[in-house]
């Protein structure tokens, strides 16, 4: 595992109580596009250690409701989230809504998926690429009409297809390099908002 130096970010994070500093790449996703509000239900991706999801329960309140599914266990209690330790390609999603008495589509799909990287750039992009195309493939079975999806990305020659994906479901396809992002890093996050089913 890489060192990452503790800076801003990383003791911001700690003086708000947040599990990691990336809760701030959300903040300002959702402060320039307003993609979470009161009373949402949201499916969070790749929910460990769970900072995206204690921004969100704060942002849709005590109406709101939060599936967050990860490998990693997520040690944190919300009052309106559900953490599964699962792989999301095992799960058979309806089950866990029925079961957890969700509603049958979600308001925002959240997807800080990222893969183990393994320091060889093209094969942690084509990862990662896989990835955004899983949160996608469950956005168009799960989400709204009209509801939102977020996705990380390591920036690569896939970018703009996948970008060409989105635009021809969602009406607007906006893409943030958040302030907080460390500079090595070639992560880049997609918003699409305003999902057309068709």
């Amino acid at each position: 595992m890489v060192y990452q130096k503790k800076d801003f970010y990383f003791y911001e994070a700690k003086k708000k109580n947040y599990a990691a500093r990336s809760v701030f790449k959300l903040e300002e996703i959702n402060q320039k596009f307003r993609i979470l509000k009161g009373g949402d239900q949201v499916l969070d991706l790749g929910a460990a250690p769970g900072s995206w999801s204690q921004y969100t329960s704060d942002k849709i309140g005590p109406k709101g409701r939060i599936l967050g599914i990860d490998l990693e266990e997520v040690k944190l209690t919300l009052p309106n989230a559900i953490f599964l330790t699962k792989d999301i390609n095992d799960l058979n999603l309806d089950e866990e809504i029925k079961k957890y008495e969700l509603k049958s589509h979600f308001d925002v799909i959240l997807s800080d998926m990222a893969p183990k990287t393994t320091g060889i750039r093209t094969t942690d992009q084509v990862r990662s690429f896989e990835l955004c195309e899983l949160g996608f493939v469950t956005a168009t079975r799960f989400l709204k009409p009209k509801g939102h999806f977020v996705c990380k990305l390591f920036h690569s020659e896939a970018f703009e297809q996948f970008r060409s994906t989105l635009k021809k479901s969602f009406t607007k396809v906006e893409v943030l390099r958040p302030k907080s992002t460390r500079k090595e890093s070639k992560e880049i996050f997609l918003i699409a908002l305003q999902f057309s089913s068709k």
